[in-house]
């Protein structure tokens, strides 16, 4: 490691800029929330730079750096643009004992600058040494995408309580071991999603108890996974699966999505498929409460959203019911995610003014009954669990009045790399859903706007030819 990492508190201290240029801009940017006392060495200014000097942000000397200029500064900072210019203030600062940063010429500077990473007071710096400037901007992108947007407010809350829970908890392994509850449990939750006032007041209550450093209450996490594709998954998705205890997962959440579960987590399978439930609802709901009581982090992890046909709203009922905090956080549902990745807008200006969700499978075994109002030629219908129930389903639609020549479309693991889409019209439907039978779950898409399916793979649409 040639770079040693390290934080300058700059607050109220001198720090050199020399050069009047757009590259000086950038830096003086980055220093203005340092609380440092800016002195800017340049004979001319970018007017960018002027603005800043008149508004009182920093002080200009109207020259170029001269012997002496630069003593007491805490750090100095070079963007002349010239090479000859850079190299001299470089020396200055050397000759004044002043560590000194010159832009874009690493063989002149005695620290180089991160890619930097900012949530309120929490900082990342990331360096490749110098040997890839893009590379870092690269690690900051993927950095800041992972990192919660709130995060800054869960710092300051844990900066606003640490003296009160100092006081409260004698040893330091103790007061980890609440922070770490703290932070990554229910009320860290709640400031990472917005409720600061709701956690202040719940984290002051848990220091008034007088046993703080007991464990705090379990909560059952509700969450979607969307509909198969990692990348679709939401950052406050991707967090709670990375802070559960214990991951209850369906059929539907495969081996990719299961990979950016916390690694030491328990994962339990209760998946169902047609005539076979590993576990009921009923064992499901149980289990969320009992290990929730035994002051567990419990997430649900559901395919698609929770919501939309995956019986969380039961769960939901369930663990609240039985005084356990819950949070729900939406999926991308599968008619979104399959119908987007197979190239079909659910509603369209020219075909569909409306769409319409519906479920083949239904607690009593029965579809829906009004078809006059599913049958009108305006709309798109999206059928989750609809392949056994295809040919009754089209049956319904074509004697309540939907023309037989409407297209359909099927859409089999969508958003997945093995995905597969067959169209055809209406009349086919039953055709079509028998030649995906067992191949994974399926969506049915019935509209004009299925027409707009993008083409299948040349081998299986010759597949479904033959089929058909």
């Amino acid at each position: 490691m040639r770079h040693f990492p390290t934080f300058f508190d700059l607050q109220d201290r001198q720090v050199a800029v020399v050069g009047g240029t757009a590259m000086a801009l950038q830096r003086i940017r980055l220093l203005l929330d340092s609380g440092a006392r800016i002195v800017l060495f340049a004979r001319t200014l970018e007017p960018a730079l002027a603005e800043l000097v008149l508004e009182g942000h920093l002080v200009w000397q109207g020259h170029s750096v001269q012997p002496g200029d630069l003593a007491g500064a805490a750090l100095a900072f070079v963007a002349t643009g010239s090479l000859e210019s850079d190299a001299i203030a470089a020396a200055q600062a050397r000759a004044e004992a002043v560590p000194v940063n010159v832009v874009d010429r690493p063989e002149l500077c005695d620290f180089i600058m991160p890619a930097i990473v900012e949530r309120g007071p929490v900082t990342i710096g990331i360096s490749t040494g110098g040997a890839s400037p893009v590379l870092a901007r690269s690690l900051r992108g993927r950095i800041e995408a992972a990192l919660p947007a709130r995060l800054g407010a869960l710092a300051r809350l844990a900066a606003d309580f640490r003296d009160r829970a100092k006081s409260a908890i004698a040893g330091a392994a103790e007061r980890r071991r609440f922070w770490e509850r703290v932070l990554d449990g229910p009320i860290g939750a709640a400031v990472l999603d917005g409720d600061e006032t709701s956690a202040a007041h719940r984290l002051q209550a848990l220091l008034d108890s007088g046993a703080p450093a007991e464990a705090e209450k379990g909560a059952v996490y509700i969450v979607g996974a969307g509909p198969g594709d990692p990348d679709l998954l939401t950052f406050r998705a991707l967090r709670l699966m990375q802070q559960a205890d214990i991951v209850l997962h369906d059929e539907l959440v495969g081996p990719e999505i299961l990979n950016y579960v916390r690694r030491d987590a328990e994962r339990i399978y209760v998946g169902k498929i047609k005539a076979n439930h590993s576990k009921s609802q009923d064992e499901i709901n149980a289990l969320l409460v009992e290990h929730a009581r035994a002051g567990k982090r419990v997430l649900r992890l559901k395919g698609g959203d929770p919501f939309v046909f995956g019986r969380g709203g039961e769960e939901l009922e369930y663990v609240r019911r039985h005084g356990i905090e819950a949070v729900v956080v939406p999926g991308i549902t599968a008619a979104l995610g399959c119908a987007a990745s197979a190239g079909i807008p659910l509603t369209h200006r020219d075909h569909a003014s409306s769409v319409t969700f519906l479920t083949g499978h239904t607690r009593d075994g029965e579809l829906a009954t009004d078809w006059r109002v599913l049958a009108r030629p305006d709309q798109t219908l999206v059928v989750y669990m609809g392949l056994s129930a295809a040919g009754k389903l089209a049956a319904k639609l074509l004697v309540a009045g939907l023309d037989r020549g409407t297209p359909v479309a099927i859409v089999e693991r969508g958003t997945r790399p093995d995905q597969k889409v067959s169209t055809g019209v209406l009349s086919e439907l039953k055709t079509l859903a028998d030649r995906h039978q067992g191949g994974g779950p399926a969506l049915l898409i019935i509209g004009k706007v299925a027409a707009l399916a993008k083409k299948q793979s040349p081998e299986f649409t010759a597949l479904l030819k033959e089929a058909v």
